[in-house]
Formats: structure tokens, sequence, C-alpha cells
């Protein structure tokens, strides 16, 4: 288990961190990696930034209380027969509304994507292809061997680094590849590296995905893609011929910053020119999407809950695709 620290009702408290998600093994090697920070140092590394962090925070939330106080005028002087169908359940209807309101019919500005899990799948479990690969290199290990041996070599606390993704994260991946699988050959670890560079390796999670970003872009929504991942996912979403669909991509290890920190989302929106309040993310880890992306002041939603596909998300956003 891991600490984190995320703010909730303008303090922050102290959240245990869940074993791995399915999907988040499913990434891999393939840079997404599991959906769990190492440690608290990796968001704050030491008590004075974790106090910067706070009034960072602070500073961000300032700016959507203002939307939030008019909202809740809004709603105080709604007539009875409104504040009884809210009561009812339509809260979220509700609520969009009145962000079309204020943005001339769309609910938000500017759409933030997560990579792995989200926008992208692996095309075959991430075990099963160290295991193919590995044969030739000695491997033995069964899958289920190597998943459980996969899922100790991540969660372990990494010190070289304050981040375990910087740069290409070769020497992280080569240290869970060879605990994963009990072999530290070489020439096994660069296999398996490029491969999930490769369209091989991944297909796009929505099949309708490129035609919903050409609709929303259309339409003046701004999007990006916010991923912790290593500085292979550049070409990894150009070979899957899908990086023109963004306007910007946040990379942790591009600006030094893993979710749930906000500051890769801050960074998102500092790209796309808008501000968090303007945002939504979407994304299928409830504490480094959801969690991060609220702590940074953006709306989120929780892919496979909240949305299902990329179509409804559009629709959400008030764009009929």
């Amino acid at each position: 288990m891991i600490s984190v620290f995320t703010r909730r009702g303008g303090r922050f408290i102290e959240e245990a961190a869940a074993a791995l998600s399915v999907s988040a093994m499913a990434a891999a090697i393939g840079g997404g990696g599991p959906q769990v920070s190492a440690s608290a140092s990796e968001c704050w590394s030491t008590p004075q930034a974790l106090q910067q962090q706070k009034i960072d925070i602070s500073r961000r939330r300032r700016g959507i209380e203002g939307g939030r106080r008019r909202c809740l005028s809004t709603i105080a002087s709604a007539s009875t027969t409104e504040t009884k169908e809210m009561s009812g359940g339509g809260e979220q209807e509700w609520y969009d509304k009145y962000r079309r309101s204020l943005y001339g019919g769309l609910t938000h500005k500017a759409l933030l994507v997560d990579a792995v899990g989200t926008l992208v799948l692996p095309s075959q479990p991430a075990a099963q292809i160290y295991r193919n690969i590995g044969l030739k290199y000695g491997v033995c290990y069964s899958e289920d061997e190597i998943l459980s041996r996969y899922r100790w070599a991540y969660q372990q606390p990494w010190p070289n680094t304050r981040l375990r993704f910087m740069d290409d994260a070769r020497p992280f991946w080569q240290f869970v590849v060879q605990n994963a699988t009990g072999c530290s050959d070489s020439r096994y670890f660069e296999e398996l590296y490029e491969y999930y560079t490769t369209d091989q390796a991944w297909h796009i999670c929505d099949p309708e995905a490129g035609k919903v970003f050409e609709a929303l872009r259309r339409a003046g929504v701004k999007l990006a893609v916010v991923s912790n991942f290593d500085t292979r996912l550049r070409p990894l979403l150009q070979a899957l011929k899908c990086e023109h669909w963004f306007d910007a991509l946040a990379v942790s290890a591009e600006v030094e910053a893993e979710k749930p920190n906000p500051t890769i989302f801050w960074k998102a929106c500092e790209f796309l020119g808008v501000e968090p309040e303007d945002a939504v993310h979407v994304g299928d880890d409830r504490r480094n999407d959801i969690w991060g992306a609220r702590d940074a002041g953006c709306d989120a939603w929780l892919w496979g809950a909240d949305v299902h596909s990329f179509k409804e998300v559009a629709q959400r956003i008030g764009v009929v695709v």
C-alpha cells in the first residue's frame, strides 16, 4: 500500500492506494504502466514542495470559486419545482445546462484524454507478450508468475529519480522486466521495449474516436492527451495515426509530473490556452484521473462509468456527432 495526498473539502487527506488494476497491468512495459505512483514523493517529494503544491492548488481553486458561487446563487434562486427536479436525480443534467449557458452551448472548452486504458489499449495481454518474446531468451515463468512478479516489481520504491518515467524510462523498465521474468539479457529487453512502440502492440480503444475528435475540434473544443508515459508516447501515437487528433500532449516524462499530481493537468491546460475550470478530463483510473484532475480544478469523468464512448463524451459536452 502506498500513500498519496489528495485534496477534498479544502484540505489534504491521506489515501491508501489500492492494488494495481487489471487495465494497469495490461499496459506493462508499454510506457503507460500501472496507474499507480511509486510513493508520495513522486507527487510531492519534500515538505517544502508539498507546501508549494498546496499554495498552487489554492490559487488555482480561487479561479473557479466565482463560478461556483454563481452556480449556488442560481440554485438558490431556482423555483421550488426546479429544485425538486434537481433533488430527484437531475443534478448532472441541470449542471450541464448551467455550464452550457456559460460557454455558448458547450459544457467545456477543452477535453483532456488519458492514454492507456482510455484512448489506447494493448492488443494482447502484457504477460503473454513477456513470455512469448522471452521464450527464446530462456524465460520459463508462466504468465501468472510473470504477472505476479511484475506487480511486485512495479510497486517497489524507485530511488534513482524522482519520477519513474524520466526520458525514455529505460532504467525503470529494465528493473521491472528483469524482476518480472528473471531474464537480464539486454537483447530481450530491447526487443520487448521496441515492440511497445509499434502499432502492433496497441489499438485505439474506440473505433469512432477519430470522427468524434474531428467533430469536437470543428465545434471549437480543444483536445489534449494527458498521460503517465515515457518519451515513446509521441512515436506511438504517430504509428497509430492519431497524433494529429490532438492540439497538445502532456506526457509525464516531458513535463516532469505524474498523475495524480495536478501539475500535469495544469500543463495540459497551459498548452491549450484554457483555464482548468474550462476543461474536462476523461480517464479510466479513479485516483490518477478523477481525483488528480479535480485537484487541479478540472471537471472529470470516469471512463467506463460516467462515459462509455467518445461519442457519449461529445454529447455531454454539447457536440452532436
